[in-house]
């Protein structure tokens, strides 16, 4: 038998308390979030003002997305030890302090340096943000929240994109990190007042240091492999050394955390068909994600020739209907159950990847970006809230720390994986500043990254149940 969660304060979501709870996850995770969409939309200013090469602007990705996935299963079992409002808030504070460092970085190296720190602080309050959600609410309060969570995400997904632009047009990118800091500190202020502690008692308080090493080795050897081989062409032996260290290393996690008596990942959360499959499905559907936003801005303006603002301004639509359209969604997944929407809503977004694959010289926005963007953010509005509410119900509750850190970890993988595989795959070679070559590589990438989307509708519908009842663990772990 499971043990349950340590019990809350029974706070209901339409409450003013339960509304302020809402507000601090909603916000912590989002300046988390925030940074990916808006340092990709800096990338070319980045290159030019810090003399950076492919090769750097790749790591400028993935120096925060690798340590972010490595450490956010630890910063999800942290959380269920020790308290997850406390990790949450340790986890904001880290991040304002690495965010000053991203501010203030006189090199492309340091840069980087600091987004590495930026990812553990993120890790650590990513999946705290959800845990705390699944933990202070039950019912269907639980869903609303969840959807809520996802849906009003969307504006900080919303404001992102034109803030971003706008500072990176009018000042300098350094202020995209510093932006960060007065955020943070709304955050710290409305958790200590109004987000209540919950735990896991049944916890072992052990943390499984065997397994975080391995598994942040693993992502890193597997990540600077396929970047290397971007920047080289060729797969020498640098390359092949480092990819051969990160499955060697994955191997080795895979087969601790099999054996662990407090494990990372807890391997019997897998023998559960919906739990696995709709981690499955994240790893394929955040995986074209990342894909299609990090190849459209740049694509926009290498290629087509929009500014930096009008760039960041493109993507705002999938925002604007997430924001609109994932609180309905997870609402509505409560009542018919997972399976349908999170198989159509990656096919939706399937269509509006191909949508998007035909960007050119000075295409107009309005006939040649908006469709694709529009239907692309139907289809994700239909597939967030149903896909993020169905991870945690696969899993007990005194695990939500765990399966919030599983499913974020997934995410970020697919994602981190995603950037240090498509340039290569596509062919972007040396440069993502020449449009000769980045014009048919984007194309290819949304090509690839629609079979993705289109894969993991399929996986969803193989895995997922129909009803939202049958998602529940019965006696997993």
């Amino acid at each position: 038998m499971t043990a349950p969660a340590e019990p809350t304060d029974g706070i209901v979501y339409a409450s003013a308390r339960g509304r302020w709870v809402l507000f601090a996850t909603v916000l912590g995770s989002a300046i988390a979030f925030i940074d990916a969409t808006v340092v990709t939309i800096a990338l070319p200013t980045i290159a030019d003002q810090l003399d950076a090469t492919t090769t750097d602007l790749q790591w400028t990705v993935n120096a925060y997305a690798l340590t972010l996935a490595a450490f956010l299963l630890l910063g999800g079992s942290l959380g269920d030890r020790f308290g997850r409002r406390k990790v949450f808030l340790v986890g904001v504070v880290w991040f304002a302090v690495a965010s000053l460092l991203c501010a203030v970085a006189p090199t492309i190296g340091a840069l980087n340096a600091a987004r590495a720190l930026q990812g553990i602080g993120g890790a650590l309050l990513t999946p705290g943000s959800l845990a705390i959600l699944q933990s202070t609410f039950s019912g269907p309060d639980r869903g609303r929240a969840i959807g809520a969570w996802s849906g009003l995400g969307g504006i900080a997904g919303a404001v992102a994109p034109f803030l971003g632009g706008w500072i990176v047009q009018i000042t300098t990118w350094r202020w995209i990190f510093g932006i960060n800091l007065p955020l943070a500190a709304v955050v710290v202020a409305v958790t200590m007042r109004h987000v209540p502690e919950s735990a896991d008692a049944s916890a072992v308080k052990k943390l499984d240091i065997a397994g975080t090493v391995l598994g942040a080795l693993g992502l890193g050897g597997l990540t600077y492999g396929f970047t290397a081989w971007t920047e080289r062409g060729t797969p020498d032996a640098l390359v092949v050394g480092a990819l051969a260290f990160g499955v060697a290393a994955m191997v080795a996690f895979l087969v601790v955390e099999s054996r662990a008596a407090a494990p990372l990942l807890p391997p019997a959360l897998f023998r559960w068909r919906p739990f696995a499959g709709t981690n499955a499905a994240t790893l394929l559907i955040y995986a074209a994600i990342a894909g299609v936003f990090f190849f459209l801005v740049v694509t926009l303006q290498v290629v087509a020739g929009y500014s930096p603002l009008a760039a960041g301004l493109a993507p705002l639509p999938v925002t604007v209907l997430m924001l609109l359209l994932s609180p309905r969604a997870g609402a509505l997944s409560t009542i018919m159950g997972p399976k349908i929407p999170m198989t159509v809503g990656p096919l939706v977004c399937a269509v509006g990847a191909v949508m998007l694959s035909g960007i050119g010289p000075d295409e107009p926005y309005l006939t040649h970006v908006l469709p694709g963007v529009l239907v692309f953010g139907l289809g994700l509005s239909a597939t967030v809230a149903p896909l993020t509410t169905t991870a945690l119900a696969a899993a007990p509750d005194h695990l939500a720390g765990v399966a919030s850190g599983v499913n974020n970890a997934v995410a970020r993988v697919a994602g981190l994986l995603a950037i240090a595989v498509l340039p290569l795959a596509a062919g972007v070679g040396s440069s993502l500043t020449d449009p000769s070559t980045l014009e048919p590589a984007h194309r290819l990438a949304m090509l690839v990254c629609a079979g993705l989307l289109a894969a993991g509708g399929v996986v969803s519908l193989l895995t997922v149940p129909s009803s939202a009842d049958a998602v529940r663990p019965v006696d997993v772990v």
